[in-house]
């Protein structure tokens, strides 16, 4: 029964480490984006660099949940 509760928790965690890559992604775009103001681009690049954060803490619970099983 642990296993399968370890087994939602992996799932869990790689869904949102793929959601804030996905969010990492755009936000480095608008960083890039000439088109955008200072501001907006100084805060995507902020955004992202948390993002980053998240993915990378999402990928060490993910893994330690798979370890679990």
């Amino acid at each position: 029964m642990d296993s399968i509760k370890q087994g939602a928790n992996y799932v869990s965690e790689q869904v949102q480490k793929a959601t804030a890559g996905t969010s990492k992604e755009a936000n480095k775009e608008v960083a890039k984006d000439s088109n955008a103001g200072v501001g907006t681009r100084l805060g995507a690049a902020k955004d992202a660099m948390g993002d980053k954060a998240k993915e990378s803490g999402h990928d060490a619970k993910a893994e330690g949940h798979k370890q679990q099983i």
